[in-house]
């Protein structure tokens, strides 16, 4: 019987993705990982998650809840246990002083300074698997780290709201509110979990945003990405992205290799892509949008301005090709999660 046939595995795993999924936004530059250590039994004796950085990593926060649970019981990680000494020690160790028997991963760490965790606890005698869940951990919580990780650049999604002709406003320029409230709601829980929001200098002087993560009773979200805000020109004083609420990134450039560039630099992993049509077009045309997440409303409007500017597609030959990967409701909405095709 293979690890993902085994119930109790999968069960586990699934929780150590909720608590990876609890951390989202918190753990950048380091992924933000789940583990469970299930005693000799299989019944769960801890849970953990990676905390901020410095902090210690999930593995050693599930087994300091496992205490003694641990010896002769087994490890469920969404990521290949860490093999290096970086700010805490590897991971590896930890599991090897606990005295599991077995480790169960979802996905290798693609990073070579970190990789070969598996190998060492194969060296001590731990039986080890990976793959368990794999494809839910690469499209969940852990989906911009392992992008940063292979590509050295931050992952960007693409949000926007549209009708259902493909207007992000009418033909006024007035854009609020094409989505539903359940709509909003779930971007502001995703501006929660982002690194940073980026927009262009546009849209601030077209609709003055705030570019904060909100709870549902309108207050501030406990944790707030950075505002990023590219364009030449000065921002107004009065802006509202001016505010203390968080804080704000003003890059007069629109050259969107620049733009994660610097974000890079600063340990940004995960963007969510808010501006208008223009910077939505250039970062398409530079091949650098990760993930487009649209929220599709059922409305009219048969004039405005289109989702997206020139996004250097000058026949149907250069039609940036995408794949559906998930199509969900949000309220009278539909969320269309689609990705690069290979």
């Amino acid at each position: 019987m293979s690890p993902q046939d085994r119930l109790p595995l999968v069960e586990a795993m699934r929780t150590a993705i909720a608590a990876s999924t609890a951390v989202l936004g918190t753990t950048s530059p380091n992924p933000p990982v789940g583990a469970v250590i299930l005693d000799a039994d299989g019944v769960v004796a801890g849970v953990g998650a990676t905390q901020p950085p410095g902090g210690p990593h999930a593995e050693v926060m599930a087994l300091r809840e496992a205490g003694e649970k641990a010896r002769g019981g087994c490890a469920v990680v969404t990521l290949e246990p860490c093999n290096h000494t970086g700010r805490t020690p590897p991971c590896v160790d930890a599991l090897l002083t606990a005295g599991v028997a077995e480790v169960h991963y979802a996905v290798a760490d693609p990073n070579p300074r970190a990789a070969g965790g598996a190998d060492r606890l194969r060296a001590g005698d731990v039986e080890v698997s990976e793959g368990l869940l794999a494809e839910q951990v690469r499209r969940g919580p852990l989906r911009a780290w392992l992008h940063h990780a292979r590509t050295g650049r931050p992952h960007v999604t693409w949000k926007y709201a549209a009708t259902l002709d493909g207007r992000v406003a009418a033909a006024d320029g007035t854009s609020r509110w094409i989505s539903s409230p359940e709509s909003r709601a779930e971007v502001h829980r995703l501006r929660g979990r982002a690194d940073a929001i980026v927009v262009g200098r546009g849209t601030v002087l077209a609709d003055d945003p705030e570019l904060t993560a909100r709870t549902p009773d309108g207050g501030l979200a406990p944790r707030q990405p950075l505002r990023v805000v590219v364009g030449a020109g000065d921002l107004p004083v009065a802006a509202r992205v001016r505010n203390d609420a968080a804080q704000t990134l003003h890059l007069r450039t629109h050259e969107p290799r620049m733009v994660l560039a610097e974000l890079a630099a600063r340990g940004v992993v995960d963007v969510l892509l808010e501006g208008g049509p223009r910077l939505a077009g250039a970062f398409a045309a530079a091949g650098l949008i990760d993930r487009v997440l649209l929220y599709l409303a059922p409305g009219l409007l048969g004039a405005g301005p289109a989702a997206l500017a020139e996004a250097g597609v000058g026949t149907i030959a250069d039609t940036v090709r995408l794949q559906f990967e998930e199509v969900g409701r949000s309220g009278p909405d539909v969320r269309i999660s689609a990705v690069p095709a290979p």
